[in-house]
């Protein structure tokens, strides 16, 4: 029974959002038609909110509104639209295919362009009262970093920038983007004091790593970012923290009521309580495929604790949080809770050593593998397998895997902070500019599609839309309102696309009419109204595909 509820339970916390998401987008879409065709003195007989059967409509004046049966999208119907109908002179004034053929254009093209305004409006709400984004506060901060060199240091805070105030991280990196690789000023302050320091760095030219830019080079303070690792430890064998009841992979969450969120802050955390009563609040995994965790609490008597190493904390980069069914690595013993200690004749000191060393395989041998488990040395022979892999840029990449999960793949939450814009001016600036960098990313995401640079397996369908709602939904409603900004975007453009069915299809008919004077042909028309169904059935099947692909891997 309580499967039954929590089944229904989740399917109406998909359902609705996704319904409130799309729904608004395909109202807006389809006003738009409508509003021109009226202004344009067409007759609309039919405004449908879905597809099929209707299910509630009401009708006023010449035109019918409705809900139909179903709501993956929706039309308007305009007197006059069929090829060849007869009509007499009175009907002619009122029918769409007598319209000249700007008007016709006008009508078509307020589809898109509606959702292109409709994006605006909603980037300009969310900056209006405000949203959740990266601050200026810096992550963790390699010792061998260029940023580092210059006098940055993990958890500053930066508040100056050539003596202009931020407090995004979105404003440092297009400070740093539009630097030139001059030298820039940065005045920042301390971790958890009022010290302030000033920085003077001159940004190098690097490849850029977004694959959704036009851009080869860009500039870079190398080692600048607004990541942490988490507070997740690993726990070595017979040490004191493996006698309080501390086990590898657990988060902690608190130490005696003080939040933690990264593993830097643990140490001087300790150390501050030290020869105290502590209380440790952890997270502890049960089952990390399901996602399952228990909270547990641990509590320690006063003791001197000098460091995180003195009571048996360490880093678990190295270690692995799971080993995959039928791969290599099962095959070969390795066990979910081994440190990898060392690949062949690499000792490696962080994951990116072992992710390398396996990518270098050259297809012959085996990888000798030395593991420490439980306080022993294990070692192992693995011969990896080629797979093909999507990369951080959703590209897809063919290299040589074993099957095994770091114990900590992500970083710590970032910090956040409610960013408002200061003027009605200045948000519907900001959401003219986030509506156009959002167009320019997705024009060029097709185009690194059609590239080969983007694997087409990014490509999602009806399911993946449906999640995305829930999970924004359940984020905040700054969350939600930007992925349906986002998508009435993506419906603007695809709806533009030179695909008969579509509004782009229609589009190409009338500029060509315009061009030669005259309609084009009835049969060609038709026959081009055919490709298209195809085109649009075949991409909505593969969309589809990719979704159960996704869901099944899972």
């Amino acid at each position: 029974m309580d499967s039954i509820v929590g089944f229904i339970h989740n399917g109406v916390s998909i359902a609705v959002p996704f319904v409130i998401l799309l729904g608004l987008l395909i109202f807006v879409h389809e006003l738009g038609h409508f509003s021109v065709a009226k202004w344009c003195k067409v007759r609309v007989e039919t405004f449908s909110l879905g597809f099929g059967k209707k299910i509630l409509q009401y009708k006023k004046g010449d035109t019918v509104y409705c809900l139909s049966l179903i709501p993956l999208g929706g039309y308007v119907k305009m007197f006059g639209d069929e090829v060849g109908a007869v009509l007499t002179e009175e009907e002619k004034k009122i029918s769409f295919n007598h319209k000249n053929v700007w008007q016709r254009i006008a009508i078509v093209l307020a589809g898109p362009m509606m959702n292109l305004l409709f994006a605006i409006f909603i980037y300009f709400v969310v900056a209006y009262t405000g949203e959740e984004i990266l601050s200026s506060r810096i992550g963790d901060i390699s010792m061998n970093s260029a940023a580092y060199t210059a006098g940055f240091r993990s958890g500053d805070q930066i508040f100056k920038i050539n003596n202009q105030k931020v407090s995004t991280w979105e404003q440092v990196s297009e400070s740093i983007l539009g630097s030139q690789s001059r030298e820039m000023i940065f005045e920042v302050k301390r971790d958890n004091t009022q010290q302030t320091d000033i920085i003077k760095i001159v940004p190098e030219m690097k490849p850029n790593k977004d694959i959704l830019s036009t851009e080869h080079l860009v500039p870079e303070v190398e080692g600048l970012s607004p990541f942490s690792k988490s507070s997740v430890v690993a726990v070595v064998h017979n040490s004191l923290a493996k006698k309080f009841g501390f086990k590898t992979g657990d988060r902690i969450k608190a130490i005696n009521d003080r939040n933690i969120k990264t593993y830097r802050e643990l140490e001087n955390s300790l150390i501050s309580y030290s020869n105290q009563d502590l209380k440790v609040d952890v997270e502890r995994i049960v089952d990390l495929k399901e996602g399952k965790f228990s909270n547990e609490t641990i509590q320690i008597k006063p003791m001197n604790i000098a460091s995180l190493e003195g009571m048996g904390f360490e880093n678990p980069e190295l270690y692995l949080a799971q080993v995959l069914p039928d791969t290599p690595a099962e095959k070969s013993g390795l066990k979910a809770g081994d440190k990898i200690i060392k690949i062949n004749t690499v000792t490696p000191t962080k994951w990116e050593d072992i992710l390398n060393s396996i990518k270098s395989y050259s297809g012959e041998g085996v990888l000798n593998i030395e593991v420490s488990r439980e306080g022993e040395t294990v070692a192992v022979e693995v011969q990896p397998r080629l797979t093909s892999q999507m990369n951080a840029q959703g590209g897809e990449d063919k290299r040589y895997t074993v099957g095994i999960v770091p114990m900590v793949p992500v970083a710590s939450a970032p910090d956040l902070i409610n960013f408002k814009a200061g003027s009605f001016s200045a948000a519907l600036s900001r959401g003219v500019s986030k509506t156009y960098e959002a167009t320019s990313k997705t024009l060029i995401s097709f185009v690194r599609l059609f590239q080969n640079k983007i694997s087409p397996k990014n490509i999602g369908g009806i399911i993946s839309i449906g999640q995305a709602a829930s999970e924004t939904y359940k984020m905040g409603i700054s969350y939600f309102l930007r992925m349906m900004g986002f998508l009435s975007i993506n419906l603007f453009i695809l709806n533009l696309l030179p695909i008969p069915v579509l509004d782009g299809g229609h589009l190409v008919f009338y500029i060509i009419e315009a061009l030669k004077g005259s309609p084009v042909s009835l049969r060609k028309m038709e026959v081009a109204q055919q490709i298209g169904i195809v085109l649009l059935m075949s991409l909505m099947v593969f969309a589809l595909f990719n979704d159960f692909s996704r869901l099944l891997s899972w």
